[in-house]
């Protein structure tokens, strides 16, 4: 994450500590644990960012040295002590950032189907079991918060969260458009087809992340469709929110309770509005949610799953696999380990050219 996406770090925590100081701060113990809770997790990132700040004006300093026939020795090794330095603060923030993220943060995981039809539905179903498998097998916890199913047992939608050390962190990599190739099983003549199914994976939102207000709330109740027995059909407990500032929408169907659809509903909302806020308040993602997933477009994909040839492409990484069963089973670590150890070492070499820049 560069320094830019970053630049709202101390004023937060300037804020934070103006809230938690107030003389009426604990009156809302609810409020006040929550905001502690954030300001412990931001200060010790704002230290850092200060002190990286620190080092680079001490590098400027050496650099103007440099220019003294007599100090240029003793300035050049001093430059390479603080690169030596800023390299090692950068390699703190990023393990800092990504142990936050794996112990504060469930991960909420949306897949859609996309190009192809009930194929792509069949497809979607497909990679809802796999992400299901994989979080079995990492021990984490699983809860559907929205669906929308076929008659032919197809997902046109899905949601859910997955709560556990590490499943953001690890989960976020899956983001983009799923490419499937095979016979499909509603095809007649036998030909080969490629359908695509889109995912995302955000962060799980807090109130305090996303200050919502009720009034920018419009929130509909429904008669619940699809395929899930009699009751679904003789109640309105379905829930649908919209958010008007922004016309994000989150729905919920799956519980028969319209209290409890409206839970799940709202932890779906305030996931993609902390999505969008941050894409908006963040530079490099000023595109918007679509440059996560994708359109759908056979031509875009982050990998292919080919059942004709029994292999599966990873379009990142430039490998492909061929234990194809095995992998829609959940051992989906031989591809989404070498995918985080890419990502690590993508993050490291832009901090590298940020330094340089910087300095």
């Amino acid at each position: 994450m560069s320094k830019e996406q970053l630049d709202w770090v101390h004023p937060r925590v300037e804020e934070l500590g103006a809230l938690l100081s107030q003389p009426d701060a604990m009156q809302d113990r609810e409020r006040f644990l929550a905001l502690m809770q954030e300001y412990n997790r931001l200060a010790p990132i704002d230290a850092i960012l200060k002190e990286t700040e620190a080092l680079q004006r001490e590098y400027a300093e050496a650099q103007q040295l440099e220019q003294d026939a007599d100090f240029a020795e003793v300035a050049g090794q001093e430059k390479l002590r603080i690169e030596e330095e800023i390299r090692r603060k950068q390699a703190e923030l990023s393990a800092m950032l990504d142990t936050q993220q794996e112990d504060t943060r469930r991960a909420i995981v949306e897949i859609r189907s996309g190009a192809g039809g009930e194929e792509a539905a069949l497809f979607a179903a497909m990679l809802l079991r796999m992400y299901t498998r994989y979080a079995e097998k990492q021990g984490w916890q699983t809860e559907l918060l929205e669906l929308s199913d076929t008659e032919m047992g197809g997902v046109k939608e899905a949601v859910f969260s997955v709560t556990g050390k590490g499943a953001l962190t690890k989960l976020e990599g899956e983001s983009g458009v799923h490419r499937i190739q095979r016979i499909p099983v509603t095809e007649s003549n036998g030909k080969r087809q490629t359908s695509t199914a889109t995912v995302a994976v955000l962060p799980e939102a807090t109130d305090v992340d996303v200050q919502i207000d009720p009034g920018d709330l419009r929130i509909d109740v429904y008669r619940a469709s699809g395929h899930g027995g009699q009751y679904i059909n003789k109640t309105d407990s379905a829930v649908r929110i919209t958010h008007l500032p922004t016309g994000i929408v989150a729905t919920c169907q799956d519980e028969k309770s319209q209290l409890r659809n409206k839970e799940k509903a709202m932890e779906v909302l305030r996931a993609r509005l902390y999505d969008h806020l941050q894409r908006e308040n963040e530079s490099s993602y000023a595109d918007n949610r679509k440059s996560q997933v994708g359109t759908g477009d056979r031509s875009e994909r982050i990998r292919t799953y080919n059942f004709n040839d029994g292999r599966i492409t990873d379009h990142r990484l430039a490998k492909t696999i061929y234990s194809v069963d095995a992998f829609l089973d959940g051992d989906m670590d031989v591809l989404i380990e070498p995918l985080l150890q890419m990502r690590r070492e993508n993050q490291a070499k832009e901090n590298n050219e940020a330094m340089r820049e910087n300095l």
